[in-house]
């Protein structure tokens, strides 16, 4: 009998799922995230790994699975997975990506309202000092509307973002590699601009690209100088994406106004400056943590290892 084992608490959708398709199921169930040596021992005997984004796949757990055929990550990204080691052992490697969209792009819309609105500074005002009451001039914040919103990477998240930020009556621009079809950007209601664009005309800066070699620090000191000093940088897609270091010292300089981060350069660690600043919004990595988005990426993992059990032709990442 195939045998799985999850690497961290999961819904139970995908246990339930598995074990009624004939599989063997076991799962780590400690305290915090599985230790890679932890790991190793689990899989040595498995033909199926479920993996979160938090738990590192390397070369060494991939030759400690001799029976291993397929890593089902899941989240939407497979940067915690050695993917070389696994082509050369013809493992397959699925994700699972598309689920994450809405919720995401909700909470990136979030961040943008809570900047704006000064929401999580007014909620630790209340909850300690308080207020004196209603003043006309007292904790000014701005409206969306009428701001300039610049997407880097306009996949499905970002295009979420954009139908949402058109719908608070924001002005789009965007920029990728290849522009979108003419008629695709009449649909969105966005503009395709370069690079420069986005970051000197931009009121939000929203990033919803992978992390590649490229994108490594695309977001740093220069960056961050040849912004407005009125502009905030909202990151829910991967933290590396942004200097940390040189984040800090854009906002200690006044080079931005703010950033509201979910994901972080060295995660689950950030900048400690960072904790200290009222124009810096921290979630803890909660983009497709909604109930809705993680029982889906369960049935997602659960169907792709059934899937591959029984021959059928499953999308990868390698």
């Amino acid at each position: 009998m195939a045998k799985v084992f999850i690497s961290d608490r999961i819904p139970t959708a995908a246990a339930d799922t598995l074990k009624q398709a004939g599989l063997t199921v076991s799962a780590y169930d400690g305290d915090g995230l599985i230790s890679h040596a932890e790991l190793v021992k689990q899989v040595a005997d498995v033909d199926f790994l479920i993996a979160t984004l938090s738990t590192q796949v390397d070369a060494d757990v991939i030759a400690a699975a001799p029976n291993l055929k397929l890593i089902a990550n899941y989240g939407a990204g497979f940067n915690n997975i050695d993917i070389d080691a696994a082509t050369a052992r013809h493992i397959g490697v699925t994700n699972t990506p598309a689920v994450s969209t809405n919720a995401v792009a909700e909470l990136t819309l979030g961040l943008m309202l809570a900047a704006s609105h000064r929401i999580v500074e007014g909620d630790q005002l209340m909850r300690t000092e308080g207020f004196d009451g209603w003043q006309p001039l007292f904790f000014l914040g701005h409206e969306l509307r009428g701001k300039t919103l610049g997407i880097v990477g306009l996949g499905s998240i970002g295009q979420a973002v954009a139908k949402l930020a058109v719908a608070f009556g924001m002005q789009v621009n965007y920029t990728q590699r290849h522009q979108l079809a003419a008629d695709k950007e009449a649909e969105l209601a966005v503009h395709f601009v370069d690079f420069d664009t986005i970051v000197s005309d931009s009121d939000f800066i929203s990033l919803h690209i992978p992390l590649t070699p490229e994108s490594q620090h695309e977001f740093n000191a220069d960056v961050f100088k040849r912004m407005k000093s009125t502009a905030w940088l909202i990151n829910a897609a991967r933290g590396p994406i942004v200097d940390e270091a040189a984040l800090v010292t854009a906002l200690q300089n006044g080079d931005i106004a703010g950033a509201a981060l979910d994901v972080y350069e060295h995660e689950p660690e950030v900048e400690p400056a960072l904790k200290t600043m009222k124009n810096v919004i921290l979630t803890p990595h909660i983009g497709n943590a909604t109930v809705e988005a993680r029982d889906q990426m369960a049935m997602i993992v659960a169907n792709n290892v059934i899937k591959t059990l029984n021959g059928e032709a499953i999308t990868t990442v390698n």
